[in-house]
């Protein structure tokens, strides 16, 4: 018979272990430490936090090459736009590219009824908060590279195009803002 000091337990990894073992075995190979912050080809990239889209294998893309920003719908909310900001005026990012996705989320519920699940299940009230959910991935799309393009801290010099990516296809498709 085991004695309860000396049992192994069964019981899986979290996440968290499972992470942090992996960062252990990366950390001893790394060879990363000489890139510079600054985006190598002065892109910056607005998207979704879809876990589906694996940006750099996307867009041809390598650790270095692009900063990224990622949010709940690939929205240019006032803390994207900061990001973009900071991107543009001390890092030197010249281009911009806002991708949405099909299959978003953010298309899949209203803000009211994001409200209501929250209410219901954390009993606070939650009238106030703002999801910016949409219906219409080309108009989002459009509206995002308007608010960017219009943006009064944004370099007027810098290069802003939209696209949809098609989670089933793997393909962009290019939406025109003008």
């Amino acid at each position: 018979m085991t004695s309860p000091s000396t049992k192994k337990t069964s019981e899986p990894s979290s996440v968290f272990d499972e992470i942090i073992a992996h960062n252990a075995k990366y950390a001893e190979t790394f060879g990363l430490g000489h890139l510079r912050t600054p985006p190598a080809r002065k892109l910056a990239i607005l998207t979704c936090m879809d876990s589906r889209m694996d940006l750099e294998q996307l867009l041809g893309l390598q650790v270095g090459d692009a900063h990224m920003i990622r949010n709940g719908g690939g929205l240019a909310t006032d803390d994207a736009l900061r990001s973009l900001i900071l991107s543009t005026h001390l890092l030197g990012t010249r281009f911009i590219v806002i991708i949405q996705h099909t299959e978003c989320g953010s298309l899949s519920v209203t803000d009211e009824q994001m409200r209501h699940r929250l209410t219901a299940q954390t009993g606070k009230d939650a009238s106030h908060l703002q999801f910016h959910t949409f219906t219409d991935l080309d108009r989002t799309t459009t509206e995002q590279i308007k608010r960017v393009r219009e943006h009064p801290f944004l370099p007027k010099d810098i290069q802003v195009k939209g696209f949809v990516y098609d989670v089933k296809k793997g393909s962009l498709r290019e939406v025109h803002a003008d």
